[in-house]
């Protein structure tokens, strides 16, 4: 993946259709604009460093920086990783399967506005951020409500445009989220109408 998303990312009406036939409409306006009150609630639960898996725009990243919290932020797309420079926080152009700074230091990562979805294979995704995170870290993933279940395959953007080039997506319900996190312990909560599992590391 790589600027699949940049037409959101820059405000314009898009929505993501998914290979079940699902079209979602994706929130750009949210994404660009300040941390929402369930964000703010995870974002409190962060004391650093965090690290922003897919940071989009940057909200969170640099809520955080100015929080003095530290927190790097990666993403497959330039323009996402330009936008969260121009907001003050630190971001890198990396994908999360590959190699990433302070591998196993991280105290808390964040897959949050369905990043949970990145690579298409949610467990796999999971087992990686684990291993990014020091002993005892968090990850804060937003999840769908509960009897959601798991859905796994491929997405396409469209816009005005039209549709842009497939790539590997999933969806996941609060009430699988567990069963998918082997190596850690789970809490799910709703904030806002917006749900979220932590996961904190057992080892």
């Amino acid at each position: 993946m790589s600027g699949e998303f940049d037409t959101a990312l820059r405000g314009a009406t898009a929505s993501l259709r998914t290979s079940d036939g699902a079209m979602l409409p994706l929130p750009g306006r949210r994404w660009n604009a300040e941390p929402d009150a369930a964000d703010r609630y995870v974002l409190a639960a962060c004391g650093g460093p965090v690290l922003d898996v897919g940071c989009g725009p940057g909200r969170l990243a640099a809520a955080l920086t100015v929080r003095g919290v530290p927190c790097l932020g990666i993403d497959s797309s330039p323009l996402a990783v330009a936008m969260t420079l121009r907001r003050g926080a630190m971001a890198l152009r990396r994908d999360v399967f590959g190699p990433l700074p302070g591998e196993g230091v991280w105290s808390e990562a964040l897959l949050v506005d369905g990043n949970i979805g990145i690579g298409g294979d949610p467990r796999a995704l999971l087992e990686r951020i684990r291993r990014v995170l020091r002993p005892g870290g968090a990850v804060w993933v937003e999840v769908e409500p509960p009897g959601a279940g798991i859905w796994c395959g491929t997405g396409t953007v469209v816009d005005a445009a039209g549709p842009g080039r497939s790539f590997g997506w999933a969806r996941v319900g609060a009430e699988v989220v567990a069963g998918l996190a082997p190596g850690f312990t789970t809490r799910v909560l709703e904030v806002e109408r917006r749900w979220f599992a932590e996961l904190r590391s057992t080892s």
